[in-house]
């Protein structure tokens, strides 16, 4: 039954126009919407505002988007073993005292950005926030086959790179704890293939958005990119945005990856692992469970280490960890929103809207809880690094610390190592910088990955 409807405002995209039909295969509680093309008569007709998109939800159980659905089954099981009325009171209280907590921690740290132009962003929750529930992954696949078009149109340096030149193909295998997996190869169509680069994406985020004209760059360069989404993550199997065991998604992706590095073809080439953010710490690790399985990694901001401006206070953490265990998967970190702290240009900013798979809710607990502790063991292990690294970050990055990453070139035992520090820059160096800034970080990184596959 089709409940509501509303018309949205997005940033204008030349000969993109979309009509409605319902979706049926997602989950029953969810807000199912689609799109088909359809000429600009009929989206005329349609919304009698040329320049507008249509949303149209399908409400099986309730209005409200933006409610979290699992609470109630959590909240019934944990309760399940006390009096009805001593149970809802006690996780009732735990619940409005972790969240108070952090509205006031939220509240109290304002962030020191100036210029961020707040009016003129469109915020990635003005369209993520109407698709509905992407928890599943049928869910991410759909709107990203919906908006892949849009994705393609963006006037962005990474969206201008075209197919010429390079085959991509696309594919989803079953791993060895039965999740489906999402992988894309980018392979050079006449080139000989210099080294192969595997992709490890950040946090909340996917292989086939930015990343994706990175790739096609690399491809046409001589190199062979290999990208996957982690579990819960982009187009792969599982609760969007849920990293129940960090050292778990590091052997996912060393599985994938190693099974690709394995193919006879690719068996005597040099084999380096591409990390941004989070991506940067699961490389670390990667490597830290193999050491000599890789001939080098590029860091891009990693997350070595939380910057201080994102570290919560300690109270708030043990809050946290003590209600993980009630509700791990429960959106109840506080947190900021990362687009206005990680691209220094307003315009790329703007675009992150269109990332409509990438996660953008609050951070799950054990997410939250998981990261922590995998950035307390890296920092703590740097002198274990012994790779060949190209380790770049932005000198006002806010969002993962750039001291660490000079403590990782300064402790590190590898022989090999470079650290570019980038006067200005902020935390989204590929992607959210002016351009000038952009093509001097992939000219560091092309002219490193040339050294090192001679």
């Amino acid at each position: 039954m089709i409940c509501d409807s509303l018309s949205t405002t997005l940033p204008a995209i030349p000969n993109l126009a979309f009509h409605l039909k319902s979706l049926h295969y997602l989950p029953a509680d969810s807000y199912c919407l689609g799109f088909i093309n359809c000429p600009p008569s009929e989206v005329s007709r349609a919304h009698d505002t040329p320049g507008m998109w249509a949303v149209r939800f399908v409400n099986k159980s309730r209005v409200n988007a933006s409610r979290p659905g699992n609470v109630r089954k959590h909240f019934t099981s944990f309760s399940s073993s006390l009096p009805p009325t001593m149970g809802y009171l006690l996780v009732l209280a735990v619940v409005v005292l972790a969240a108070g907590v952090g509205t006031l921690y939220q509240s109290t740290k304002k962030s020191s950005r100036k210029g961020l132009a707040r009016e003129h962003s469109v915020r990635s929750q003005d369209i993520v926030g109407s698709l509905g529930n992407l928890d599943h992954a049928p869910a991410r696949r759909q709107v990203r086959s919906l908006f892949q078009a849009a994705q393609q149109s963006l006037d962005h340096p990474l969206f201008k790179e075209s197919l010429d030149g390079v085959e991509a193909e696309e594919f989803y295998q079953i791993n060895s704890r039965g999740i489906e997996i999402f992988t894309k190869s980018w392979l050079p169509a006449k080139e000989k293939i210099k080294a192969i680069v595997f992709i490890c994406h950040g946090y909340g985020d996917t292989c086939t958005f930015f990343l994706e004209g990175f790739s096609r760059i690399l491809a046409k360069a001589g190199y062979a990119v290999f990208g996957m989404d982690y579990p819960g993550c982009g187009l792969s199997a599982g609760l969007h945005g849920y990293i129940p065991d960090f050292n778990r998604l590091v052997d996912d992706v060393i599985e994938n990856y190693s099974s690709i590095k394995a193919r006879p073809e690719y068996a005597k080439l040099p084999c380096f692992l591409f990390g941004q953010s989070m991506g940067g710490a699961v490389a670390l690790k990667m490597h830290l469970k193999q050491e000599t399985a890789w001939n080098g990694a590029i860091l891009v901001a990693p997350m070595c280490k939380m910057a201080a401006e994102m570290y919560p206070p300690w109270i708030l953490v043990l809050i946290l960890k003590a209600v993980c265990f009630i509700f791990p998967r429960a959106k109840l970190v506080p947190n900021k929103n990362l687009a206005d702290l990680a691209f220094r240009d307003v315009k790329k900013r703007i675009q992150t809207a269109y990332n409509v798979t990438g996660y953008k809710d609050p951070p799950r607990l054990r997410t939250a809880l998981e990261m922590l502790r995998a950035t307390d063991e890296i920092s703590s292990r740097l002198h274990e690094i012994s790779l060949p690294l190209l380790i770049l970050h932005g000198a006002c990055d806010v969002i993962t610390d750039p001291s660490v990453s000079k403590a990782l070139y300064e402790q590190s035992r590898s022989l090999d190592k470079t650290l570019r520090i980038y006067d200005e820059a902020w935390h989204s160096l590929l992607d959210g910088e002016p351009d000038l800034m952009t093509f001097n970080v992939f000219t560091d990184i092309k002219y490193w990955l040339h050294s090192h596959s001679s």
